[in-house]
């Protein structure tokens, strides 16, 4: 792998995988001890609600309260994560504006300070640091240095991570955490998949989740990467459906 260029799985070392991509069953995520939740009211909302649960054995309890979220501008599409490929509803392609739905595991947190009080592996973003969005790139759906890989490894990418500097003091990625959709990294199947900070109740996001910085700030105080943390997008139904098969909270 090219210097200070990470797959958006187990970015900065944090690995909760065995080894294998996990899209065969739901006992990829039974050891987890805490779920991010998101339900949404069908495919097409922009918007939901996310909740946070525990899990001390086999049942999940609802922890904290819950907080409302944007999504993509398009709504959602079926995601590459941990749990297994769906064919009822939409797929998550590059650029659709869609958030990817499924079960995910979360990555490293990030933002824009060297340091945060957050126990989950912690990124500090640089200007020259990019997630490469250009699905013919080698780097596809990877974090790389632009002082590491050179310039022509980052032409086209639109996804500058120091926001503030790039884009007149944007903040959208001040603080926030990666949702590893399609950590192999799929040609087109879409990348750069975070949680970060909304700019307002009414704007969504072109495929990420976004919330208010005390919602984010407190995911970040909760998280606990010896949990195995997971983060759940589904609609509504759907997610009734799913939910005895998959071990969901009740919701």
């Amino acid at each position: 792998m090219p210097t200070r260029a990470f797959r958006l799985t187990g970015l900065l070392a944090l690995s909760l995988s065995t080894g294998a991509l996990a899209y065969e069953a739901p006992v990829a995520w039974s050891v987890s001890r805490q779920m991010i939740v998101v339900t949404t009211e069908g495919w097409n909302a922009d918007h939901g609600t996310l909740r946070t649960y525990v899990r001390d054995g086999t049942r999940w309890k609802a922890d904290g309260e819950a907080t409302d979220v944007t999504i993509g501008k398009a709504g959602s599409a079926w995601g590459r994560g941990l749990s297994p490929a769906q064919t009822d509803g939409p797929q998550k392609r590059e650029g659709d504006g869609r958030s990817p739905a499924g079960v995910f595991r979360i990555g490293t947190a990030f933002g824009y300070a060297e340091t945060h009080p957050t126990a989950m592996p912690y990124m500090g973003l640089k200007a020259s640091d990019y997630c490469v969005d250009v699905d013919g790139s080698p780097y596809y759906n990877q974090l790389v240095d632009e002082a590491k890989v050179g310039p022509k490894a980052v032409a086209g990418a639109t996804e500058a991570m120091r926001r503030d500097l790039h884009f007149n003091g944007d903040r959208a990625y001040r603080i926030g955490f990666v949702i590893e959709h399609n950590a192999d990294g799929k040609k087109g199947a879409g990348s750069c998949i975070f949680a970060h900070l909304w700019k307002s109740p009414t704007s969504p996001t072109v495929g990420c989740t976004a919330m208010t910085e005390g919602a984010m700030e407190r995911l970040l105080a909760w998280l606990d990467p010896t949990k195995k943390p997971v983060f759940v997008l589904l609609p509504k139904d759907d997610y009734v459906r799913l939910r005895d098969a998959w071990n969901l909270p009740a919701p």
